[in-house]
């Protein structure tokens, strides 16, 4: 197999300041100080010193952040096999505790801002939020809830959902979320798997002007989980709203009876570093979501590590990222009260009235950290909007963009029409570990096109297989290769929801390439250290033994005027050929099919790619199949077209508009 490895280099968009003035450059002149080493000012350096002294520097890191623990730690990690890594076997911590400990806050200083379509912006001080906590974890104690139970919300991003999350943790009772938008099958196919105690429902919410009532779909889901025995009802839609009936085995409550007269101090209850904190999904697209169980820990240390190090965000930002309850992305927002930022919540359409609202919630806001999905950047630049001119962006300080591949074109778009001196934070990680393998940091650069860096502390490497022969892999630079986890980081799974023996953890990650993490990226790391996502692995299009990713075909096509949204995938030939290229298209609002439209794909994709990437079958549909986090379904369509039926290779609650698939069935069974 051949492959192009040339790179030229990119422009650079950002660079980094001297190393006293990021809390990351502070952090590593001190390990220079304490352990005698020469990093040099280079940013590559600390990141092999981290690898080599894997326990030394999560250990250090703990202590920079002064997250609590008891005892004070003297081993980070004490065993350091991949899967089965130790961390911190000899503490005790909680995650709640480190989240109110709030640094550099006063009481009175407002930390918690909810933005809603739903109902006016509402508010927490450090105090308040404290005492909301404690408040809410006494009501939880009154509906029976204890350690190791499980605690779930139906509900929105909103304050409510937080205060719920860290009184949950606060008692070691596992926390879990799904966004109101999933309908009644996606709810029962998650929460019917770890059977929460408690459930938090809203009976509606506004999305954009639209009020969608979720009453029907609540008392469906409450039916169908026999383990509720006490529900939490926050009337969010209409103020007056009295929730579900109750019943001789359930117990209703008002979110505002939660103990509105409690005074008392929250309290926490020590957990050892793996303890379950919450439970997140995987998308579902094949039988049931995966239930991935992470630790108190581990989302303590890294998202404490992620957000104080590598963004350098600390008490004096405002901090938001646009998310759903059923994405990480949620999860890692909330985590900036564990450095003392100021999270900023938001709840509605993000495109409502226009792509501009969320742009003018950043100005209104003061943020000076904003994040978002690499889609809407992109729509936001094909729609040609210029935000840093129609509105006050100057205290915006930092541009975050994850969910998909950021193609250089956003890159530029960011830089000229968001903010010149902003840094763009493109980063990958996942569910699986709720955070982020790379991203940017504040020493090193952002080159066009590129994440910047590999983490400190995290094994990140693209491995290919070696010339010895299939099964022997090896690490690559400037070459596409599997995107792999060489060593333990803080924020892997504690493992799988029911998974007593590990196999399914173990098969899901550890399988395919004995001894390392496989995450199912094909990524580049580059000779400067930048990487650069070419799509999922399992999704890979091979012509003639030339393997091209999708993002590339996505860029190009998807700037097209005519086109909304693509998606390709490729039919391998059995005989050894070529094979089928084909390539979905929906099309842009008002736009009509043309006979013009395949000769200009097939000329945009021939003349910025290769004759390669031409498809040799072009269909438009009116919807492309995504998950409810936006992700594409090449997958799922490939089976789909090879003749599988679509409900045994797609779960339609796990897609944001299940009917997009009805194109897609219709012309596969067209094909015979």
């Amino acid at each position: 197999m051949s492959e192009d490895t040339s790179r030229t280099v990119p422009p650079t968009l950002w660079e980094p300041a001297a190393w006293e003035e990021s809390r990351l450059g502070r952090f590593a002149l001190r390990l220079e100080h304490d352990y005698g080493v020469d990093l040099g000012r280079d940013y590559e350096a600390l990141r092999t010193w981290s690898l080599e002294h894997l326990d030394t520097f999560w250990l250090e890191v703990w202590r920079e952040l002064r997250l609590p623990a008891s005892p004070e730690p003297t081993v980070a990690l004490a065993d350091e096999r991949l899967p089965g890594a130790v961390w911190f076997p000899e503490v005790t911590t909680n995650y709640a505790e480190a989240m109110l400990a709030l640094p550099g806050r006063a009481e009175d200083d407002v930390v918690v801002v909810s933005r809603s379509q739903s109902r006016e912006e509402r508010t927490w001080t450090a105090a308040e939020l404290r005492l909301d906590v404690a408040r809410v974890r006494a009501g939880l104690v009154s509906l029976g809830v204890e350690r190791g139970d499980r605690v779930a919300a139906y509900a929105p991003n909103i304050g409510e959902t937080l205060v719920l999350l860290l009184a949950t943790a606060s008692l070691g009772a596992v926390f879990c979320s799904v966004a109101p938008e999933f309908g009644t099958q996606s709810v029962v196919d998650r929460l019917g798997q770890i059977e929460p105690t408690v459930l938090m429902v809203v009976d509606g919410y506004r999305y954009g002007d639209k009020p969608v009532s979720r009453e029907a779909e609540v008392a469906e889901v409450l039916a169908a989980l026999p383990s509720v025995t006490g529900v939490i009802h926050l009337p969010y839609l209409d103020a007056a709203s009295t929730g579900p009936a109750s019943t001789d085995s359930r117990h209703t409550v008002l979110w505002g009876d939660l103990h509105p007269d409690l005074r008392e101090v929250v309290a926490f209850e020590p957990v050892p570093f793996d303890h379950p904190l919450y439970v997140l999904f995987s998308s579902g697209t094949t039988g049931l979501p995966k239930a991935i169980l992470h630790g108190h820990g581990g989302i303590t240390l890294g998202h404490a590590a992620a957000l104080a190090l590598f963004t350098d965000l600390g008490p004096e930002d405002r901090f938001s990222w646009f998310s759903t309850t059923g994405w990480m992305m949620w999860n890692y927002l909330v985590s900036g009260l564990l450095v003392g930022s100021t999270v900023v919540l938001f709840d509605g359409n993000p495109a409502h009235p226009s792509l501009m609202s969320q742009w003018e919630l950043a100005a209104d806001a003061e943020l000076t950290y904003y994040g978002t999905s690499a889609p809407f950047l992109m729509a936001c630049r094909k729609e040609g909007l210029t935000p840093g001119s129609a509105v006050d962006l100057s205290r915006l300080r930092g541009v975050g963009s994850t969910g998909a591949p950021l193609p250089a074109e956003g890159f530029r778009w960011v830089h000229s029409a968001v903010s010149s001196t902003a840094q763009l934070g493109s980063m990958s990680g996942g569910t699986d570990v709720c955070n982020a393998f790379v991203g940017a940091t504040p020493l090193t650069p952002v080159w066009e096109g590129e994440i910047s860096a590999r983490l400190p502390g995290i094994g990140v490497e693209a491995y290919a297989e070696s010339a010895l022969g299939a099964g022997d892999w090896e690490p690559v630079v400037d070459q596409v290769g599997e995107l792999v986890i060489t060593r333990p980081m803080p924020s892997m799974p504690v493992g799988f929801w029911g998974d007593e023996d590990g196999s399914r953890y173990h098969s899901a990650y550890f399988e395919d390439i004995p001894g390392v993490w496989r995450h199912g990226d094909w990524v580049t790391v580059t000779s400067r250290g930048s990487l650069v996502i070419t799509g999922r692995s399992d999704a890979t299009l091979n012509r003639g033994g030339v393997r091209l990713g999708t993002s590339e075909f996505y860029r190009v096509v998807e700037e097209l005027p005519e086109v909304k949204d693509s998606l390709v995938v490729h039919l391998e030939d059995p005989v050894g050929g070529a094979g089928e290229l084909v390539l979905f298209v929906s099309l842009a609002p008002g736009v009509a099919a043309s006979e013009d439209l395949p000769r200009t794909i097939a000329g945009v994709l021939r003349s910025r790619l290769s004759p390669r990437h031409v498809p040799d079958t072009l269909q438009v549909v009116r919807a492309l199949p995504r998950t409810l986090s936006g992700k594409k379904l090449e997958v799922p369509v490939k089976k789909i077209l090879r003749g599988a039926p679509p409900e045994d290779v797609v779960a339609s609650g796990a897609l944001d508009d299940p009917s997009a698939l009805a194109d897609i069935a219709a012309y596969a069974a067209s094909r015979g």
